[in-house]
């Protein structure tokens, strides 16, 4: 009785952390959603790859920083205890087209804090949103994957610069 209380607690907590994860997404806060993470914490999804530790709350700062004053918008549903699907909805930057993105999020736990967390999405319907016809024609394709990464570190890494100029 005693395991399945506790158990039950737990879930409840990490539950709880995925609802305040995307509630700080919705209100595009950040910093709130880095503090969810542990130092080692690893990230994954089609777009950026692996990411790992801080890489990770700067990558949420980047995007959140770019989206603000726009009109991004994020809804979540089907929060558990170890996952959640959201959708974000905002105009890509580079060719001024709507997307709206669906994505499951999966999570696991270490200490009260995310240490992995997993977003899948359909990469080839996103880069057709987002690229048009050449999203169409190349989106679904692993050299337009590697290339995606390749260019989304680049960003954060630019980024990151930033804030050691500040």
């Amino acid at each position: 009785m005693y395991i399945r209380e506790k158990s039950s607690l737990l879930n409840q907590a990490h539950q709880q952390i995925i609802t305040e994860f995307y509630t700080a997404f919705q209100n595009m806060d950040a910093e709130k959603m880095a503090s969810f993470y542990d130092i080692n914490a690893t990230f994954r999804d089609p777009a950026f790859g692996v990411l790992k530790s801080i890489r990770i709350g700067n990558m949420w700062r980047m995007l959140i920083e770019s989206q603000k004053g726009k009109d991004f918008k994020v809804n979540f549903s089907n929060v558990t205890d170890h996952s959640a699907d959201w959708d974000a909805q905002y105009t890509f930057n580079k060719t001024g087209r709507r997307v709206h993105n669906y994505i499951t999020a999966n999570f696991e736990f270490k200490d009260g804090k995310i240490i992995k967390h997993e977003d899948y999405f359909d990469l080839h319907n996103w880069a057709k949103q987002a690229l048009g016809f050449k999203g169409w024609i190349f989106g679904g394709t692993k050299t337009f994957q590697n290339k995606l990464q390749m260019r989304t570190n680049i960003m954060i890494q630019k980024y990151e610069a930033t804030l050691l100029d500040d």
